[in-house]
């Protein structure tokens, strides 16, 4: 375990990890040397089987190890979070990297904007080793990013920093779900307070490997069932409320689509029926 200084840090890293052996390393360095020294670096490993728990004791007292049965990348955030002594929480995915500069870069905007909850920097985005440019649907905005996050997350994890007492207002990641649990987060958050962002790409976000989570099939069924929650929440105006509804309606759409074409159609039936229910 890390060694605690007097007084508690400004900032908690959690970076959740399962049989990450090939990229942990890279994760847990860009934390290591980042110019900011303010902070305590969490790593939460979720039952690897690989060789990612043999690397992450070599680190010794530089981070706070953290292991638990597999359980989901929602519990082992969600138990960084619970172990976490600093008043703002930055996560990392283990296979993203930050440039040196991204934690105080992140902190400086919390000083001078002491009402913020959350804020995220742009990214650099690699897709099977190469850089690739986002798409316009994928450009992140700033301020109330509510209904432009329906159609697909707007929040990366990577390099998003918030205040810890958000997740008291708006709870923690939900581990029922096995994927798009940071879509379900960030609308719960979103539909409320503005997520700033920082121009600078201070978060590199690496994609296009076999294990990344965001490539499994049948998403569509995880966002119907974060929309289902924010639109039972009491949370949304009747503007968010619309147009949360019609979202729920074009992926409910989508995934029935997808069912009928291979025969599932007892399932493609109730998610037809559930479009039909919020038809505005």
């Amino acid at each position: 375990m890390i060694t605690k200084k007097n007084s508690a840090p400004a900032i908690s890293v959690i970076i959740p990890t399962y049989n990450r052996g090939w990229c942990i390393k890279e994760a847990v360095g860009s934390v290591l040397e980042q110019d900011c020294d303010d902070y305590e670096l969490l790593v939460v490993d979720d039952g690897s089987t690989d060789n990612t728990l043999d690397i992450l004791q070599s680190y010794g007292h530089a981070i706070t190890l953290i292991c638990q049965p597999n359980q989901g990348v929602s519990a082992a955030r969600n138990k960084g979070i619970e172990a976490s002594s600093g008043q703002l929480i930055a996560f990392l995915d283990s296979d993203d990297i930050w440039l040196p500069q991204k934690l105080s870069r992140q902190l400086e905007f919390f000083n001078a904007h002491p009402q913020a909850l959350v804020n995220q920097t742009q990214e650099v985005w690699i897709r099977n080793g190469r850089r690739v440019n986002p798409k316009k649907h994928h450009q992140k905005v700033s301020g109330m990013i509510f209904q432009r996050s329906l159609a697909l997350c707007l929040v990366s994890p990577s390099a998003v920093m918030v205040r810890k007492n958000l997740f008291d207002i708006v709870g923690n990641f939900d581990e029922s779900l096995p994927a798009c649990e940071d879509y379900d987060l960030w609308l719960r958050v979103s539909c409320r307070y503005p997520v700033y962002l920082i121009e600078t790409p201070l978060t590199i976000k690496r994609g296009g490997h076999d294990d990344q989570l965001s490539k499994a099939a049948g998403l569509d069924k995880f966002r119907v069932k974060a929309l289902l929650k924010i639109l039972e929440s009491n949370l949304l105006s009747s503007s968010q409320y619309r147009a949360a509804a019609k979202a729920l309606q074009d992926k409910c759409t989508i995934f029935a689509n997808g069912c009928r074409k291979r025969g599932r159609h007892s399932e493609a039936r109730l998610y037809e029926q559930l479009a039909a229910k919020y038809s505005l």
